[in-house]
């Protein structure tokens, strides 16, 4: 495999293969959508890992759909079940065309109702020593739950990221008011890549009209090369969030 020195990282919450308003499954044609950005480590949000009623009336999809997602093109992924029902369960997944090394899905649930969990993996990046750590989040709906589930995140990132590891935090963290970054800064010393490179957060939701700057990609030991809040014809009728895009130099 050649030496890399840059590489893509998406980050989608593709709402459970649904368009907005649930109106239509269209898991196909986000899969086609992604394909066509040459991400190198792809990073989902409302990922079905099982619904035994769709699966039995879909013809596309069967099983996971993290895995119907990565078919060949990513060949390393992991799952981390946040939301757990009577026909299946969803959270978060990571797909990467490198090995995944390690994996684990941490509770940071702050109630009953709204279930949600940090994915942490690392990935061994050909030609570099130190593995690219990798976190895909979903923050809850308020502004409490999100600071304590960001404290945790900062809790784990602190103990089990070497300082001088390269660092990726993406997800949907719902910061409508855009606390987030501050905060993560403060606590982490990591940039938000909108922020850092176009002075201000991507808006993201709804995809038809962004209005709110709900998803974000943060970096550390990383230089950011490029950005983009990927929109047009092609992505506002799929899920109901747009989808990021960066490029960075290791």
């Amino acid at each position: 495999m050649p030496h890399r020195e840059t590489f893509r990282i998406l980050t989608y919450n593709i709402h459970k293969g649904f368009n907005a308003f649930n109106r239509a499954f269209i898991l196909k044609q986000i899969k086609k959508s992604i394909d066509q950005t040459l991400a190198d480590v792809v990073c989902l949000q409302e990922v079905l890992g099982d619904h035994q009623r769709h699966a039995s009336t879909i013809e596309d999809w069967v099983g996971a759909q993290f895995e119907y997602l990565a078919d060949k093109t990513w060949p390393h992924h992991a799952y981390g079940k946040n939301a757990v029902y009577a026909d299946g369960h969803h959270g978060n997944a990571i797909l990467s065309k490198y090995p995944i090394t390690f994996s684990e899905n941490q509770d940071v649930s702050s109630n009953t109702v709204e279930r949600r969990g940090l994915l942490h993996v690392t990935i061994a990046i050909p030609g570099k020593p130190i593995p690219l750590h990798v976190f895909c989040v979903h923050l809850g709906l308020f502004q409490k739950d999100r600071t304590e589930q960001i404290v945790k995140l900062a809790k784990r990132i602190s103990k089990m990221v070497p300082p001088d590891a390269p660092l990726l935090i993406a997800g949907d963290f719902n910061d409508w008011r855009q606390k987030a970054s501050e905060l993560l800064h403060d606590q982490l010393q990591v940039d938000e890549a909108f922020l850092s490179v176009l002075g201000s957060h991507a808006y993201t939701y709804p995809s038809g009209l962004p209005l709110l700057a709900l998803d974000r990609i943060y970096f550390r030991n990383l230089k950011c090369k490029s950005v983009h809040a990927l929109k047009g014809t092609s992505w506002n009728k799929l899920s109901d969030h747009l989808p990021l895009l960066a490029e960075f130099t290791l």
